[in-house]
């Protein structure tokens, strides 16, 4: 069987430059705009995959770096690639490890063959290139792979950000090649099919560099773009004006993913430009933590006057745990360090993104999306940026 890809975006709607369009691929349909769980290190830290079908999730991220370090890709592979080995049968987007090595590994050294850093585990020496990235994508067996890119910090000069800019043009090129040539095809029961594989859009704060990284990355006609090197410490006035300036340069017929995205008025702001797909931690870091998103606003759920609150976190929430809870009792999960504390806060906020996101989609459909930003937006203020 010749090695075809069968990723496929549809643009079903357009509301102003919203969009509302599905990713079709061989494990299943994501609906977008669409948001990631993400699984670090094949698991979404405390969720089963039943839970996470139970709350919508129909894609989840991995990290290519965290995986490749420990089991090994090799292990992976052996044990019949990573939806086998988390029982996950949905699709799965796989990171190219680049934003670790270069935000987790100090001790790096940057050349156009690649990088050298030292594990944050035990301070063991790799050299991570854009063939090894699509090595161990391809082990992995994730059904969309990310190109291996150099994150352009900020602050950075604009001759940093062109330098940056040419290396990750050159480094995507590589990976695409390795892709064709070197990733074995993916077994699946309908079939098989060859890896998606997105590009990253670079170019720090400046406009002219990031339309040149836009304009080679699509010269090379990869199955999807993302912006990358956005909220990585720059102003929020000008992280919207990047993702501005820049979405609408990429290609109409291709998925659009801004990497690593999380707060929702953020992803207003993205969605409205254009914007398909997001990700972040933020929904599960925040639960481990006790912070918990509502539609009343955040509640950090340590507070002591949760001690005897008997009413539900959320009341306007369907999910399990604001249906069989009260604040009291996840308070005293919570100050009691218990296992189940960490559980039901990430299913809530897991639940809140996902609901979030649907009823985005269904505002899209309807050609209301407008209004629904403008209903949604105080009550995503007293989420994200409450003191």
């Amino acid at each position: 069987m010749n090695n075809v890809n069968k990723l496929k975006f549809n643009l079903i709607k357009t509301d102003g430059s919203a969009r509302l369009g599905q990713i079709q691929t061989q494990r299943g349909i994501i609906n977008t705009p669409a948001f990631i769980p993400v699984g670090t290190l094949a698991t979404v830290k405390s969720m089963s995959v039943e839970e996470l079908k139970e709350i919508g999730a129909e894609i989840i991220l991995s990290n290519t770096y965290h995986l490749y370090l420990r089991p090994g890709h090799d292990v992976i592979r052996t044990l019949g690639g990573l939806h086998k080995f988390m029982k996950w049968d949905g699709p799965i987007l796989t990171d190219s490890g680049g934003f670790q090595v270069f935000s987790l590994s100090p001790l790096r050294k940057i050349t156009e063959e690649g990088v050298e850093f030292r594990s944050h585990l035990d301070g063991s020496t790799h050299f991570l290139t854009p063939e090894l990235a699509m090595e161990i994508q391809g082990a992995l067996g994730s059904d969309i792979a990310m190109a291996f890119d150099e994150c352009t910090p900020y602050p950075a000069t604009r001759e940093y950000a062109l330098t940056s800019l040419q290396l990750t043009t050159k480094w995507a090129k590589r990976c695409l090649e390795a892709r064709d040539i070197n990733t074995p095809l993916t077994p699946l029961d309908r079939g098989e099919v060859r890896q998606a594989l997105f590009a990253i859009v670079q170019g720090g704060v400046f406009k002219d560099l990031r339309k040149q990284s836009a304009e080679e990355l699509m010269s090379m006609d990869f199955d999807g773009y993302a912006l990358g090197g956005l909220s990585v410490g720059e102003p929020k006035d000008l992280m919207y004006e990047m993702i501005n300036y820049t979405t609408p340069l990429l290609p109409k017929e291709k998925a659009r993913y801004l990497m690593g995205i999380g707060d929702l008025n953020d992803v207003l702001s993205a969605v409205a430009d254009g914007i398909d797909m997001f990700d972040c931690v933020m929904p599960t870091r925040n639960a481990r933590n006790g912070t918990l998103f509502t539609s009343n606003g955040r509640v950090s759920i340590k507070r002591e006057e949760f001690k005897q609150d008997s009413s539900p976190l959320d009341p306007e929430c369907s999910c399990y745990t604001c249906r069989n809870y009260s604040k009291a009792y996840l308070r005293h999960l919570y100050m009691s360090r218990e296992i189940l504390s960490m559980r039901l806060n990430t299913y809530h906020n897991l639940h809140f993104f996902l609901e979030f996101f649907r009823k985005m989609r269904e505002a899209i459909a309807k050609g209301e999306f407008a209004q629904f930003r403008k209903e949604q937006t105080p009550i995503m203020q007293k989420n994200f940026h409450e003191d």
